[in-house]
């Protein structure tokens, strides 16, 4: 008996202290920045107050102090403080831009919720904007709203306080941060959220809508659908293209009519996935052609990016300029009009490998053939004859013919030509392959190497049906980075070169319906 009570209370102690062991680990978890990667999207707070057709509206969803955290815990070690530093320095710049100190202003109360959207009027060609503050306690807004009109009254800024839909307003013509003085207006929602708008019309404007939920985008259900389906996420993204090409430099499809975007962490990969809607009639045609599979694993040699193209004929024109920058990323004068070319003639699936040596592109035999590009290869300059390589094979190349330019060359042959290569073209594993380089084209052929860094990447998109897939190391993908403008403005608000810890990118973009479904995956660090 006195055995069993011995044994009893051995168990109740080991279960009591599993049960408080498995507590502890939830509550470490539950408060661990990893959890970013988990945290399921949901419909902002603040998205009662932010009009539909507003122009840009962005949402993060977490602490401010939390991205800093989690890129410091998946960083390698000896990159933790410059990863957490950069990230730190995006958030600082950013609050700054707004006119904020974070650390002095913010850093004490702010909760998981920031919100910022951007209104456009055209006929007066001007842009307002309001941002939304939440508070991680009860007195925190309610404390800033005091320190911040205070010093602005200090300054000289003549207050105006009144009521709006039953909430007190404050609004008065003072300075942010460093700035100019401007027509500012705050409100206090809830003792917990504190709204700032860039005038007393825009912060009206926000409180009108969030009264109707046909005006908001909380009641949109549009919006809620794309929410449902977009799974985990801390930062949310609303535009219209108009919104993307001012402020962040991006160029869409003149049929594009907006775009709903949310990121997340996995790891060392940032990915945002959303959609971008189109006119009726305007998005990418269905895609799943036959034989991709087969493509991709057919090519041989390294690579410095990869791209599956499907059926790029038959894109719709408005289209078709999301292709040049992507295929030519890491080297567009020396791809040129010729790919361009073989693109726009190209039926079914087309693979794209680029390299430090030249391109390489691959078709099915008969698609395109020789002859339907042969016409436009002539107008520029382009003769076709075909030409044996070693090891029997032969392949048809198109050079042209110009003088040879060696200013050291006198008198005997100094009036002689050259060929250069333009493009050659080689059938093989019933493939056709078309290449700047009679190398890459011998390498196709004889090699058993694949890229397979890109080739996984490639995979890690899960999107076999998309139009476009395509993904790049650590060069092409700092290059094609560097060149958005979009990417150049938020390393001057982090103070400091963003793209450098980049080691690849990948892209895809799926039709779906009406719209165009969306994935970026960026990766970073060694």
């Amino acid at each position: 008996m006195k055995a069993r009570r011995f044994l009893a209370v051995v168990l109740a102690v080991t279960l009591l202290l599993l049960g408080l062991g498995a507590g502890a680990w939830w509550l470490v978890w539950q408060r661990s920045p990893l959890q970013l990667q988990h945290r399921p999207l949901v419909p902002p707070r603040s998205a009662r107050f932010v009009p539909r057709d507003a122009a840009l509206s962005f949402y993060l969803l977490s602490d401010a102090e939390q991205p800093v955290a989690y890129a410091r815990a998946v960083a390698p070690p000896r990159q933790r403080r410059q990863a957490g530093e950069a990230i730190a320095g995006l958030r600082d710049g950013a609050f700054a831009a707004a006119g904020l100190d974070y650390r002095g202003e913010l850093a004490s109360w702010l909760g998981e919720e920031t919100g910022l959207w951007l209104l456009e009027d055209p006929g007066r060609g001007t842009t307002g904007w309001v941002l939304a503050l939440s508070s991680r306690d009860g007195d925190g807004a309610r404390r800033f709203l005091q320190r911040f009109w205070q010093t602005r009254s200090l300054a000289g800024t003549e207050l105006q306080i009144s009521s709006y839909r039953g909430m007190g307003l404050i609004s008065g013509r003072g300075a942010l941060v460093g700035r100019e003085p401007m027509p500012l207006a705050t409100a206090l929602i809830d003792d917990d959220l504190v709204l700032l708008a860039s005038g007393r019309g825009a912060l009206e404007q926000a409180l009108d809508v969030s009264q109707i939920d046909d005006l908001n985008q909380a009641g949109d259900p549009a919006l809620r659908r794309r929410l449902d389906a977009l799974g985990p996420g801390t930062a949310l993204l609303t535009a219209r293209p108009s919104a993307l090409q001012r402020w962040l430099g991006t160029d869409l499809p003149g049929t594009a009519s907006a775009l709903v975007a949310a990121l997340h962490p996995e790891g060392r990969e940032l990915v945002l996935e959303g959609w971008l809607d189109s006119a009726p009639g305007a998005a990418l045609p269905p895609q799943g052609q036959a034989g991709s599979a087969d493509l991709v694993q057919a090519v041989h040699g390294e690579a410095d990016a990869l791209a599956l193209v499907q059926d790029p004929a038959h894109w719709p024109a408005s289209w078709k300029p999301v292709l040049e920058p992507l295929v030519a990323a890491f080297d567009e004068e020396r791809a040129g009009a010729v790919a361009s070319i073989l693109l726009a003639a190209a039926d079914g699936p087309v693979l794209w490998r680029q390299g430090a040596d030249g391109w390489l592109l691959g078709t099915a035999p008969d698609h395109p053939p020789a002859a339907a590009v042969e016409a436009a290869l002539r107008e520029r300059g382009l003769v076709e004859a075909p030409l044996a390589v070693p090891g029997g094979a032969t392949v048809q190349a198109w050079t042209r013919l110009q003088a040879a330019a060696d200013p050291q060359r006198r008198g005997k042959g100094a009036g002689q030509v050259q060929a250069s290569l333009g493009v050659a073209r080689s059938v093989g594993d019933g493939w056709a392959w078309w290449s700047d380089s009679l190398t890459l084209l011998g390498e196709q052929r004889q090699s058993r190497s694949q890229p397979r860094p890109l080739l996984a990447r490639l995979q890690s998109l899960e999107r076999p049906a998309a139009s476009l897939q395509w993904a790049g190391g650590h060069l092409p993908a700092q290059e094609l980075l560097q060149r958005w403008s979009g990417w150049r403005l938020l390393s001057a608000l982090a103070g400091q070169p963003l793209a450098e810890p980049v080691q690849g990118l990948g892209l895809a973009l799926e039709p779906e319906g009406e719209a165009v479904r969306l994935q970026v995956r960026l990766t970073y660090g060694a």
